[in-house]
């Protein structure tokens, strides 16, 4: 996708660069508070974990672990190796 060109603004006087540098300024203040509220609620603790939500997590972390035991197996057998370790195969004579 292009980047979307914005209509360049002429400035005529003094007072108008003054004006777009407060809207400017505004909007910055707008965009940190945004993003400071989404920083902050990604670090929040989750409360009132009960003891059937933390056998489900252990559950589906033993699933997933489980599942890429198989893939890297899979992996190795396909393939032979991962990340260039290699089995080096005996030849025949």
């Amino acid at each position: 996708m292009l980047p979307v060109k914005k209509p360049i603004r002429e400035y005529r006087t003094l007072e108008e660069i003054r004006q777009r540098k407060d809207e400017l300024l505004n909007e910055l203040e707008k965009d940190n508070t945004q993003f400071t509220t989404l920083w902050h609620s990604v670090f929040i603790k989750k409360e009132g974990n009960s003891k059937t939500d933390y056998i489900a997590g252990l559950v589906s972390n033993g699933i997933v672990a489980v599942d890429t035991f198989f893939l890297i197996r899979k992996l190795l057998k396909g393939y032979g190796g991962l990340f260039g370790f290699h089995r080096s195969k005996k030849k025949r004579k």
